[in-house]
C-alpha cells in the first residue's frame, strides 16, 4: 500500500492521540491547539519523560552486547526477548537476522514500520564495555545506533501506560546491515519479502539529536581486484604488477572531477595486495566507495570508475607488453544504496516536523545514508529521526552519548509514531 499519509499540523498530532485513547474515543470533541493538554497527549509524553531512565538502561544494556558486521545474533536475540517482555506480537527473527514485533491498532493499515538497527562498525574483539560519569555515556555504538534500539522500547512502553490504541498497526524492527558492508541487507530484506506490498509509512531512529533525515545519500561501492601469476622482482621482472595497476586506478581516481552541487564524493577507502617487497604480487584491490543525494549523479560516477579500471588494465599491459598478458582485473559491486528524498513538503516530513515544534523544540532537515534510503527508493513515505541527547565521536572507540534532555527524543518518537498511524 502506497497511500499518501495527509498533513498532520500541531493540532492534528494532538488529536490524533485524543482519538487513539479509549476515552477519547467515546468523546472526541473538537480539533485545536487546545487539545494538547488532553490526557491521552499527557499521559503519552509524560510516560516517554518519565521512563527515560529505562531507556537510557537498556541503551547501555543493548550496547554492551557485541554486534560486529555480520554478527548480529546476540543483539538480535536479546532484542526479541525485550519486544516479548512488552507483550508485542508475532515477534521474530526473520530469514537475514531482522527483529520483528507487532503492536495491532484497530485496523492493519496505515501499516507502519518503527525500526532502528543492530549492528555497529566494530569488528569481532571490540571491547564494547559502557562507562558513565554523570550524564555522558560512553562506549562504541552507544549512539549509533544503541540509542535508536532504546528508543523504540521506550515508545512501546509509553504508549502502553496511555492506554493508547492506535488506528493503524506498527511494526517494531531492529535490523541487521545497516552499516558498512552490510548495504541495507535487513531493511531491503524486510521491505522487499518480510513486508513486501505492507508498509505505509516508514521511520528509522538513528542516533542523537532532534534531527530530521529526509534525504537519501546514496552509495555505490566497488570492490576492484587485479590479479596476475607475480613472480620474483628480479627474475621475473617485466611481468605485469597488479600493484601497478591498482596504482593508476587510484591515480586516475583521485583526479575525478564531480559536482558540488548535488554533493557528489568518493573515496578509495581501503587497499591491500602484494606478497613481499622483493615479490611481484599476485594480487591487489583496493574498495572506493562514491556517494551522491542525486541518483544521475551517482550513476555517471560509477561509468567514469568503471572506464578507469579497464584504462589502468590496459596501460599496464602496454607498458610490459607480452608480460602484461595474463594481468586480469574483476570490478565487483559490494554496496548498492538508492539515493532519493521525501519532499520537505511531503506530509510525513512535516507530521515530523509538527510533532518537534509540539514539544518545544525545531528540527532541522538533512541528508544522510540511513535504513530510510531503501524505502524512499520504494516509494513509501519515509524519514529518519535522530533518537534524542546528543553525542560525539559516532564510528570511534571513543564515541559518546549526552543524556541530557534525551527524553525529546523518546517523546518524539512516541507521538510521531501515534501520529503516523491515523489514516
Amino acid at each position: 500500500m502506497r497511500e499518501k499519509c495527509r498533513v498532520l499540523s500541531i493540532a492534528v498530532v494532538a488529536m490524533t492521540l485524543m482519538v487513539s485513547s479509549t476515552a477519547a474515543q467515546q468523546n472526541p470533541g473538537g480539533v485545536g491547539p487546545r487539545q494538547l493538554a488532553t490526557p491521552a497527549v499527557q499521559a503519552a509524553v509524560e510516560a516517554a519523560r518519565r521512563l527515560e531512565p529505562g531507556v537510557v538502561a537498556e541503551q547501555i544494556a543493548l550496547c554492551e552486547i557485541p554486534a560486529p558486521p555480520f554478527g548480529e545474533a546476540a543483539r538480535a536475540a536479546a532484542y526479541r526477548d525485550r519486544f516479548i517482555e512488552r507483550g508485542l506480537t508475532d515477534v521474530r527473527i526473520d530469514a537475514v537476522g531482522n527483529v520483528l514485533g507487532v503492536r495491532a491498532g484497530r485496523q492493519p493499515h496505515p501499516h507502519l514500520v518503527l525500526s532502528a538497527h543492530l549492528d555497529t562498525v566494530f569488528p569481532v574483539g571490540t571491547d564494547v564495555t559502557v562507562t558513565r560519569e554523570g550524564a555522558i555515556l560512553k562506549g562504541p555504538g552507544i549512539g549509533d545506533d544503541c540509542r535508536g534500539l532504546a528508543v523504540l522500547l521506550g515508545v512501546i512502553e509509553a504508549l502502553d501506560v496511555a492506554e493508547v490504541t492506535t488506528f493503524g498497526t506498527i511494526t517494531f524492527v531492529g535490523t541487521v546491515g545497516e552499516e558498512g558492508l552490510g548495504d541495507l541487507r535487513g531493511v531491503k530484506h524486510l521491505l522487499g519479502v518480510e513486508l513486501a506490498d505492507e508498509v505505509d509509512r516508514f521511520v528509522s531512529v538513528d542516533g542523537a539529536g532532534l534531527g530530521i533525515t529526509n534525504g537519501a545519500v546514496g552509495s555505490l561501492r566497488y570492490r576492484v581486484t587485479f590479479s596476475g601469476p607475480g613472480g620474483h622482482s628480479f627474475g621475473t621482472f617485466g611481468t605485469a604488477s597488479p600493484i601497478h595497476a591498482l596504482g593508476r586506478l587510484i591515480s586516475t581516481v583521485s583526479d575525478f572531477d564531480v559536482p558540488s552541487v548535488p554533493k557528489t564524493t568518493f573515496t578509495v577507502g581501503r587497499i591491500l595486495g602484494g606478497t613481499s617487497i622483493n615479490a611481484i604480487a599476485e594480487t591487489a584491490w583496493a574498495e572506493i566507495d562514491m556517494r551522491s543525494i542525486d541518483a544521475t549523479a551517482l550513476k555517471r560516477l560509477e561509468e567514469m570508475l568503471l572506464r578507469a579500471v579497464d584504462s589502468a588494465l590496459a596501460a599496464e599491459r602496454i607498458r610490459w607488453g607480452r608480460g602484461g598478458v595474463n594481468l586480469n582485473v574483476e570490478a565487483i559491486k559490494v554496496g548498492d544504496r538508492p539515493a532519493g528524498i521525501t519532499n520537505p513538503q511531503a506530509p510525513i516530513v512535516r507530521a515530523a516536523q509538527s510533532v518537534s515544534a509540539a514539544l518545544g523544540f525545531s528540527s532541522r532537515l538533512f541528508s544522510g545514508s540511513t535504513d530510510a534510503n531503501f524505502p524512499i527508493s520504494l516509494g513509501i513515505p519515509a524519514i529518519t529521526i535522530d533518537g534524542g541527547g546528543s553525542g560525539f565521536g559516532a564510528h570511534s572507540n571513543q564515541e559518546t552519548f549526552d543524556t541530557t534532555n534525551a527524553a525529546r527524543g523518546t517523546e518524539r518518537a512516541t507521538l510521531l509514531a501515534a501520529a503516523l498511524t491515523q489514516p
